[in-house]
């Protein structure tokens, strides 16, 4: 029978460790977005021609999607401190050897590695949240954690271009590559399991990921989040060039654009989790919700013609292109139990990383093959509208999250029903 740890609550250091946790996140989401403002300092530097640089991203993309999936199982194997503060560690390290490299080969070698150590962070990092936060109280937990992908995306947004002008590219990988070693080297010193840990058994091994294979939930989960992420990526990667060509934007109107559009997910995302745990939502309507508000936001950006029009349209597109993320990776400890959070946390997250892999490629041959910039943000606005059906379907966390919250009580353990065989 699965053991519990009987220990109560911390009131304090679980707010140390979700720092932590935050922190090396952030870190790795800026050593994943510093590419892009370096991407073209680096090529001509390399001698690599524009067409080239794109293989640097793959290469990284396909590292990270490959930790996802086995850094989620190795935080449940051997234990999320060591995950976390290994991935931020070695992540770190090898932004230091990119900063170093003199060919071709050898970088894309180093971004490959990069992304294979960063992407161990996320299951690792849910699987520490979920040991020290009930499911009541997770939603702004995993708000404040979600944030580091949009802050990262503006630090190195901000800082990059900056260091580029007054040193070089290789000095923001430098920077970069020694600040996530630092915060690599305090997780490991300062992150620990929390009081609602569940207790490995005195046989060892390695988890067993059978009540994984065969989880509903958890598959609804995923296609509801790749379909998310088609519509945010999708959005991230064409809206500005797309301003620009097909409506006729000026670049830096178009620019100002996409900076608000990020921006208010820095505030946004932990604000829906603190709603939704005051209020005691059901996090699957939470995202139905959420999901269909962004439909309606793309289809409003589409007909959009000027900038002032986008300008009015781009906050609230940005709050629901972002909001649904913390809500769903709650979900996903609720669906599959606390002893398996860091390797479904991994999988599904790997999974949801696909559609942001896919819709650029697809967005480019729709705009290439009709110059239409409606009919873009309508394909982009059919990601999260088929996102609502397997959302829809996914009842069992509903109970759960009933079932957690209404047994919470001083010193209780509400992970207690989301074991095997109370779920």
């Amino acid at each position: 029978m699965t053991a519990l740890s009987t220990a109560p609550p911390s009131t304090r250091y679980r707010w140390v460790v979700l720092v932590l946790c935050w922190a090396a996140f952030t870190m790795t989401s800026v050593d994943r977005a510093t590419w892009g403002p370096a991407a073209g300092s680096v090529g001509d530097d390399l001698g690599v021609a524009v067409a080239g640089l794109g293989v640097f991203a793959t290469a990284y993309y396909i590292g990270y999607v490959i930790s996802n999936l086995i850094g989620g199982f190795v935080a449940d194997w051997i234990g999320a401190r060591l995950t976390v503060g290994a991935s931020i560690l070695l992540s770190g390290g090898f932004m230091l050897a990119f900063g170093e490299v003199d060919s071709h080969a050898l970088g894309l070698l180093f971004q490959a590695c990069i992304g294979l150590c960063a992407g161990a962070e996320v299951g690792g990092g849910v699987k520490l949240i979920t040991s020290w936060f009930p499911a009541h109280r997770r939603g702004f937990a995993m708000g404040v954690f979600m944030t580091a992908t949009s802050l990262g995306l503006v630090v190195a947004n901000a800082v990059v271009p900056r260091l580029i002008e007054s040193h070089s590219w290789r000095t923001s990988y430098h920077l970069f590559g020694v600040t996530s070693i630092v915060i690599g080297l305090c997780c490991l010193a300062l992150l620990r399991p929390g009081p609602l840990t569940v207790a490995r058994p005195e046989t060892g091994g390695r988890p067993n990921l059978r009540p994984l294979l065969g989880n509903r939930g958890l598959l609804l989960l995923a296609l509801a989040g790749f379909g998310a992420l088609w519509g945010t990526y999708g959005f991230i990667t064409w809206s500005n060039l797309l301003m620009v060509k097909g409506v006729g934007i000026d670049p830096v109107r178009a620019g100002t654009v996409v900076v608000i559009f990020g921006a208010v997910a820095v505030f946004s995302k932990p604000l829906v989790g603190l709603v939704g745990d005051t209020l005691g939502l059901s996090r699957r309507r939470q995202c139905i919700a959420i999901l269909a508000a962004f439909v309606a936001c793309l289809i409003a950006f589409s007909f959009a013609t000027t900038a002032t029009q986008f300008l009015w349209i781009a906050p609230f597109l940005g709050i629901t292109a972002y909001i649904y993320s913390p809500v769903m990776m709650a979900m996903i400890p609720t669906l599959s139990g606390p002893e398996l959070a860091g390797t479904a946390s991994g999988g599904v997250n790997a999974f949801w990383q696909l559609g942001s892999t896919i819709v650029p490629a697809v967005v480019g041959l729709v705009f290439g093959a009709t110059g239409s910039f409606q009919l873009v943000f309508l394909v982009l606005a059919a990601g999260p509208l088929l996102a609502i059906v397997p959302m829809y379907f996914i009842r069992g966390a509903d109970r759960r999250e009933a079932a957690g919250t209404a047994t919470a009580r001083p010193g209780d353990n509400p992970l207690i029903l989301a074991t095997p065989g109370k779920a």
